[in-house]
């Protein structure tokens, strides 16, 4: 397997011992059972994103993090993103819980106004890599704590497609990123603050002018670093 470049973040260590695992399916249980109309209660010792990323791994779900707390049904919206697969009218989600949690936690209706990031995995003849992750935002905003509660919907995955592998720099890269182009409804949701998030202290700034002209020269230069 390939080391990883220097500017990805990976899972911090976690505890997914039988009893943690046990205490997961009582919650999730519990939560099919309550539904969407009001959060779910957490008071597990395990921080919010292990609950999260054992739902992606061992569960039918995908997650979509927003700011909107009483959100009843998705529509699929035009998105914006220089990706094919992301520039479409659909509903977008992660099968990553640290990803949908960055969504969540960001506040662009402030001083937000330029994201870049990724949740990824390598696949090479050796296996499937562990989850790489960069988070990035207009650096004018990181002095102003631009970040709010948020919310994490838990959704079916049954009308949601993944993002098909691509290659870049000769490697082939999978995206946590699912799709849905038809409304979907939620079946849980799970509310989260900023100190929730494991790497609020590890995201980047970033230019949006200087990282637009990079983007340009070179779209296969994520993330479009001086070191890049």
């Amino acid at each position: 397997m390939m080391q990883k470049p220097s500017y990805f973040l990976t899972q911090p260590p976690a505890d997914w011992g039988a009893e943690t695992l046990s205490s997961f399916e009582s919650l999730f249980a519990q939560a099919m059972e309550q539904g969407a109309e009001s959060s779910i209660a957490y008071s597990l010792l395990a921080p919010k994103w292990q609950f999260l990323c054992y739902l992606c791994e061992c569960k039918n779900i995908v997650l979509h993090g927003s700011g909107s707390p009483d959100i009843a049904e998705f529509e699929p919206r035009q998105s914006n993103d220089v990706a094919e697969f992301g520039d479409r009218r659909a509903i977008y989600a992660a099968s990553d819980g640290i990803w949908a949690m960055y969504f969540a936690i960001v506040d662009r209706e402030g001083y937000i106004t330029s994201l870049v990031n990724s949740c990824i995995r390598i696949l090479d003849p050796t296996g499937k890599s562990e989850p790489y992750y960069y988070f990035s935002v207009n650096g004018d905003a990181l002095p102003r704590y631009p970040w709010r509660t948020g919310t994490i919907y838990l959704l079916p995955r049954d009308s949601f497609e993944q993002q098909p592998p691509i290659q870049n720099k000769g490697l082939t890269i999978e995206a946590a990123q699912w799709a849905s182009l038809s409304p979907v409804k939620p079946l849980a949701k799970l509310l989260v603050t900023p100190e929730d998030f494991p790497f609020l202290s590890q995201i980047a700034p970033h230019d949006p002018a200087t990282l637009r002209k990079r983007a340009i020269a070179d779209p296969e230069g994520f993330p479009w670093l001086d070191e890049a």
